[in-house]
């Protein structure tokens, strides 16, 4: 066991929990109407603490145990039976199993709460619970990439927003949603880094690239808005700064920095064009942009790891098409659509089942109100 790698593990995992709450929080907060941002916030907190108990309980078992068929894993380690102090030899061989555990307990906590702002403004607080339960079991256990595209499906069975293409709806306060990408930047640190699993050149090629691609993608954000509207946006900076962390963390550990650079500069194209698409065609109402940035970003990661790995960076891992190795990139394109398959069906089937038991939207009367009052009885601001 090593105290250095310990220790970075255990303070990458505090980042990622920082990303979760306040960061996505806040992001997602400050995006909505100020009618819903207690509601808002309230689902990032709930599903960190519900995930967390779940994870706990049975799901990193399922998702980490001794395979099943090789496709998921069994009871043998619920309620942590067995994930102790002592390393596991497949599992980070120099910090305890118990820290890696609980750091992929944070990544499970996150994914799910990406999801409400496909939902945000309209779906039950009831609704959200059953949902983020089942989903986090039965998607994200066996299948850990999976956001954006559930996200998409979610938008499309809840339906659009009252008034969306009619009513202006703007976001309520952009500096808390300025506040929370500043949080999702530094906690992607860990997110990224964190995943070498110990303090070394793999973490910091990871940081690097993170860096790199976070602010290529803001910055082409910005260029790209400037142009094509005639003005720079804040929520498009912030934007732009999502879209390239996501981007790049597939890859993270495996490129260099131009490459990083690259994958920044592109994600922030096709972001803002997939955002801008989806108000001009009408045919959703992705409320937070979840499917637009994450979805896209992350699908597009997974691609250009298969374009852009190589092994001098990272001798553990595979060489990308431009490095020799066209296989990777049919690799790569090949679980991309899996994921997306079993997330689609996945998804669709857990959101009729929940409509079923409790139904996915608030009343019309209740979405006029704002979740703040109809489903918490609080509002954030006492006065007009």
């Amino acid at each position: 066991m090593d105290t250095g790698d310990t220790a970075w593990v255990l303070t990458s995992t505090a980042l990622v929990l920082a990303m979760t709450m306040p960061g996505l929080a806040l992001f997602y907060g400050g995006m909505v109407r100020r009618k819903n941002i207690l509601g808002t916030i309230m689902q990032s907190i709930v599903v960190l603490c519900l995930v967390s108990l779940i994870w706990i309980l049975v799901g990193y078992s399922l998702a980490f145990g001794p395979d099943q068929g090789g496709l998921i894993g069994s009871l043998e380690w619920a309620g942590l039976n067995g994930v102790g102090g002592a390393p596991h030899p497949t599992y980070g061989p120099t910090i305890p199993h118990q820290v890696f555990m609980l750091f992929q307990l944070m990544f499970a906590a996150i994914t799910p709460a990406l999801i409400t702002g496909a939902v945000a403004e309209r779906m039950k607080f009831s609704a959200l619970l059953l949902f983020a339960a089942l989903w986090s079991l039965c998607i994200y256990v066996p299948v850990h990439i999976t956001s954006g595209v559930s996200s998409l499906v979610c938008a499309i069975v809840i339906g659009k927003r009252k008034g969306w293409g009619a009513d202006h709806m703007p976001p309520h306060n952009l500096p808390f949603t300025l506040l929370g990408t500043g949080l999702l930047w530094f906690g992607w640190f860990g997110f990224n880094a964190g995943s070498a699993l110990g303090a070394n050149g793999v973490a910091g090629t990871a940081f690097l690239a993170t860096q790199a691609a976070a602010a290529t993608g803001a910055l082409v954000w910005m260029v790209v808005e400037w142009m094509h509207r005639g003005k720079p946006s804040v929520l498009g900076v912030a934007s732009g700064v999502v879209a390239g962390l996501a981007a790049v963390t597939p890859a993270s550990g495996y490129i260099g920095p131009f490459s990083a650079v690259l994958i920044g500069g592109v994600a922030g194209v096709l972001c803002y064009y997939a955002v801008y698409w989806k108000g001009r065609m009408s045919y959703y109402d992705d409320s937070l942009d979840s499917v637009g940035i994450h979805g896209v970003s992350g699908v597009f990661g997974i691609i250009a790891t298969g374009l852009f790995a190589s092994k001098a960076i990272n001798a553990a891992g595979a060489d990308g098409l431009f490095f020799g190795n066209a296989g990777q990139l049919g690799t790569q394109a090949l679980m991309a659509g899996a994921v997306a398959l079993f997330s689609v069906a996945g998804t669709w089937i857990i959101l009729k089942l929940v409509d079923a038991v409790v139904g996915l939207r608030v009343s019309s009367e209740e979405e006029q109100v704002g979740l703040d009052l109809s489903q918490h009885n609080e509002q954030a601001y006492s006065h007009e």
